[in-house]
C-alpha cells in the first residue's frame, strides 16, 4: 500500500539528500535532470529485490521510499509493482520533478540536451497524423487511417491517463 506527498510537504521536512527518493523515469530524463542522491530505476525495468539491495547497501535503513517521476503517474506504477515486496513504505511524491521544480528545489542539470518522454510522444504522433495525410493525399486514401489511428490513440491516451507510444518510445535507444 502506498501513500502520497506532496513535494512542498515533504521538501518542508527534508533536504532531498536526506531522503530515499527513486525516480523511476528514463535514463535520459534523469541525465537532463535528478535531485542529488537519486536512485534511478526506471519504471520498466524495477525490481523489487534490485532496489531492496540498493537500499541496504546505502544503509538507508527502515526509512520511507520516495517515489519520483516527471508528473507522478509513473510512480503510481511503479509503487503498484513493488506493493508488498519492500521492508519501507513507498510513498507517492504527487506531481513529481514538475512540483518539485514548482517550488523551487534546486535539482543537477546535465548539460546534454535530452527531450522529456511527453514531448517525444507529441513530436512522434504529430509526424504520424502528418506522414498519414502526406500519404493519403498521395499514394492511397487508406494512409489516412494512420492519421485517425494516432489520434484515437491519443483521445485513448487523454481518457486513461496511459501511453502505449509512451511505454514504446521509452525503450527506445536514445532514452537508455
Amino acid at each position: 500500500m502506498s501513500t502520497h506527498i506532496n513535494a512542498s510537504e515533504l521538501f518542508k521536512q527534508h533536504a532531498p539528500e536526506d531522503l530515499c527518493l527513486v525516480d523511476v523515469r528514463t535514463a535520459a530524463e534523469v541525465r537532463g535532470e535528478a535531485l542529488p542522491g537519486i536512485i534511478t530505476m526506471p519504471l520498466d525495468t524495477i525490481d523489487a529485490d534490485k532496489l531492496q539491495a540498493v537500499i541496504d547497501r546505502r544503509s538507508q535503513g527502515d526509512q520511507p521510499i520516495y517515489l519520483v517521476c516527471q508528473s507522478g503517474k509513473r510512480a503510481q506504477l511503479a509503487a503498484d509493482k513493488l506493493a508488498n515486496k519492500l521492508r519501507q513504505p513507498l510513498i507517492i511524491v504527487d506531481g513529481g520533478m514538475n512540483a518539485i521544480k514548482q517550488i523551487g528545489i534546486s535539482y543537477l542539470q546535465s548539460h546534454e540536451p535530452v527531450i522529456s518522454l511527453e514531448r517525444q510522444v507529441r513530436i512522434a504522433a504529430g509526424a504520424l497524423i502528418i506522414l498519414g495525410i502526406i500519404l493519403g493525399f498521395t499514394l492511397y486514401a487508406g494512409f489516412f487511417g494512420l492519421s485517425a489511428f494516432v489520434g484515437a490513440g491519443l483521445m485513448f491516451s487523454g481518457i486513461t491517463d496511459s501511453c502505449a507510444m509512451g511505454m514504446m518510445i521509452a525503450k527506445a535507444p536514445w532514452n537508455k
